[in-house]
């Protein structure tokens, strides 16, 4: 018996779209007529991943996007300098769109290219309180209406390399609040909090149970550069310990995964090289016994591809969604450039698996055009986060 061979898809075509909120969108085209999306997102540094998307625009036009591996082994080695959070955010865009090409060749699922799917629903969290925490028990009877059962917030606001104790009782009240509604809850200290912070703060949450139904945990107790400090808060409390959003490859996971230093690793779709890569990761994170639960404030191309990949690896436990977060607008929502968005209906606390082929969504493409010659003409700035200081001028963590 023969197999059956398609002819090759060549890549004609490839675009990104600077769009409100903060999101950038890849398309590529092929011959045939086929069209894959992508998100390349790096908050706060678009313009450099604009830059280094133009030499992969260039590179890859005339390649057949059949050849994946090949592509992301070419756009990674090829130029010898590698890795680093705006050559694999590009990357990423570009990896993302010629899954869905390719899925939607096959006219199959992304996930079903990947093994298939392990689980029918995936759970999903949304945020409450934004980047100084606040009002969070409103918040989150807000989304315990909208369908959620779990929501995650910043621990603190800005604080010093050592501060006052007292600024962290805040963190274990609103907690309390949250649970009192029956909601599961994670605290992100989001790279904020020093060690010795950190290490109170972790202790004074522990009996706190966030995330008690499913799995207690803290995203970001530190920085990215300390996994051997990582590995010492591990050690110091039962909580497992989560990271991963600026670790932006399988590479860089390696001294966490072997220092023994995650309980939970949250690679980012956007940033750590795309489908190709988080599957990578989250095949090596399994074999330390380490869950995944991807890293995605973003857009709904890169929900989308986080989905993809999380129904068919098994050690996949929660997807962070940014429907209605605080860097969104009315008008720029994770539903917005949507053709329909009822893909991404939570119930439960859980979104069922999309069954489309490719990433198993529809962009409004005419309204992505619009939004980003709008932008364009306007001349409006690219997302900025925010900057920190101290009462003595010094600058702080965000």
């Amino acid at each position: 018996m023969s197999l059956k061979t398609s002819a090759s898809s060549i890549i004609s075509k490839i675009e990104i779209f600077r769009v409100p909120p903060r999101w950038l969108f890849v398309r590529v085209e092929t011959a045939d007529g086929f069209i894959g999306w992508g998100e390349s997102t790096l908050e706060g540094h678009t313009e450099a991943v604009e830059g280094a998307f133009a030499d992969l625009a260039q590179r890859f036009r005339g390649w057949d996007a059949d050849g994946i591996e090949d592509i992301w082994q070419t756009a990674y080695r090829a130029r010898f300098y590698r890795g680093g959070p705006v050559l694999m955010s590009a990357l990423s865009g570009l990896d993302i769109a010629l899954w869905d090409i390719k899925g939607k060749k096959l006219g199959v699922p992304v996930w079903q290219l990947l093994g298939g799917k392990v689980r029918d629903r995936v759970r999903v969290y949304g945020w409450v309180g934004g980047d100084h925490p606040n009002a969070v028990r409103e918040a989150a009877l807000e989304r315990k209406e909208q369908g959620f059962t779990a929501v995650k917030m910043n621990a603190t606001e800005a604080l010093a390399w050592l501060d006052s104790p007292d600024l962290l009782k805040g963190t274990v009240e609103r907690v309390r609040e949250v649970r009192a509604l029956g909601m599961d809850v994670g605290v992100d200290f989001h790279g904020r909090v020093h060690k010795g912070m950190a290490r109170q703060l972790a202790k004074l949450l522990e009996g706190e149970a966030p995330f008690a139904q499913a799995l207690k945990l803290i995203p970001e107790p530190l920085l990215p550069t300390q996994p051997s400090e990582f590995a010492d808060l591990g050690r110091l409390v039962s909580t497992p310990i989560a990271a991963g959003e600026r670790l932006y490859s399988r590479h860089e996971f390696r001294p966490y995964f072997e220092g023994h230093a995650l309980d939970v690793a949250q690679p980012d779709v956007s940033h750590c090289g795309g489908i190709s890569e988080l599957a990578r990761i989250a095949s090596m994170a399994e074999t330390y016994d380490v869950a995944l639960a991807p890293h995605c404030p973003l857009g709904p191309i890169a929900l989308a591809a986080c989905i993809a990949v999380g129904v068919s690896k098994l050690n996949y436990f929660i997807q962070e969604m940014s429907w209605q977060m605080h860097y969104n607008s009315e008008d720029a929502d994770l539903f917005t450039y949507l053709a329909d968005p009822s893909v991404f209906t939570v119930k439960d606390g859980y979104v069922t698996t999309p069954s489309g082929p490719g990433l198993g969504i529809m962009i409004n493409e005419e309204l992505v055009r619009t939004r980003a010659r709008e932008y364009s003409q306007a001349s409006v700035e690219a997302w900025r986060n925010p900057i920190w200081r101290g009462e003595d001028g010094s600058i702080r963590e965000w």
